[in-house]
């Protein structure tokens, strides 16, 4: 009998047969078994992205630090807050963070009394993830707001919304007179992704409005859907909203692909 037999033969760790397709997914597949539990190196693999998940969850909103990126990258910048004061309220209350408090509806209401309205309002929202947010929703936002501004757009100052749900967006856009919303907002942490952002688009923003009328784009992230991409989906979608009117289950990305410097 050979070594490596010898070795194979003594090893408690069952290799699985589809461990080669563990190279084309993030997904935990192909993890083998000792005896009839996961080996050690899965099973710490998967305690630690547990951990990532929930300290993504729970991670301080650097809103002052986005505030710096955006105003360095030139935009002018707006700040509000949820009904939820603190985190876990946030978390235990989600309709709290889907409206305003009375400041932030105050502040929007006396800026938009001096404007004309816009025809699109960028929001950056914490939501489940800032640790996403902090990493790409400044990136994201700049590609898709220079293809915009050079179609002769008229965008509002960049939102930035502390304890956000999407639906904030909606009631923040609706303030500012804004034509469509695009919220930038950190989605839920899954074990194989804790920095997710997610896009979520909705033509006539007001309260009340449901999922069903808004467009998602999803897992942007370099080892996703990588920021150009993600930017030139949602300027396809938010021009043809305009044509159309509408987003939601009314509107479907095309796929054409508009030259984004």
């Amino acid at each position: 009998m050979s070594a490596k037999e010898t070795s194979r033969e003594k090893s408690p760790v069952l290799a699985d047969p589809w461990t080669q397709l563990r190279q084309l997914t993030g997904a935990r597949i192909a993890l083998g078994r000792a005896g009839g539990s996961l080996p050690t190196a899965p099973l710490l693999e998967f305690q630690l992205a547990h951990a990532r998940a929930r300290d993504a969850v729970h991670l301080h909103f650097d809103a002052d630090g986005m505030q710096g990126q955006m105003r360095d990258r030139g935009h002018a910048v707006l700040r509000v807050h949820s009904e939820a004061e603190n985190r876990p309220l946030y978390l235990r209350r989600p309709d709290l963070g889907r409206r305003l408090d009375a400041p932030s509806r105050v502040a929007l209401t006396t800026f938009a009394d001096n404007g004309i309205g816009y025809d699109a309002a960028f929001v950056i929202g914490d939501g489940l993830s800032p640790l996403a947010v902090h990493r790409h929703a400044a990136a994201v936002l700049n590609i898709a707001w220079q293809a915009l501004a050079q179609e002769g757009w008229r965008l509002a100052p960049v939102v930035l919304a502390e304890q956000s749900r999407v639906a904030l967006g909606d009631e923040i856009a609706g303030l500012l007179r804004a034509e469509q919303v695009a919220i930038l907002i950190g989605e839920r942490p899954g074990l194989s992704a804790a920095d997710s952002l997610g896009i979520y688009l909705t033509y006539a923003p007001r309260v009340g409005r449901t999922d069903a009328e808004r467009n998602c784009i999803s897992n942007i992230r370099p080892e996703g859907l990588g920021y150009e991409e993600a930017a030139r989906m949602l300027v396809r979608l938010m021009m043809r909203a305009r044509q159309l009117r509408l987003t939601g289950l009314g509107l479907k990305d095309d796929g054409g692909m508009p030259a984004l410097d």
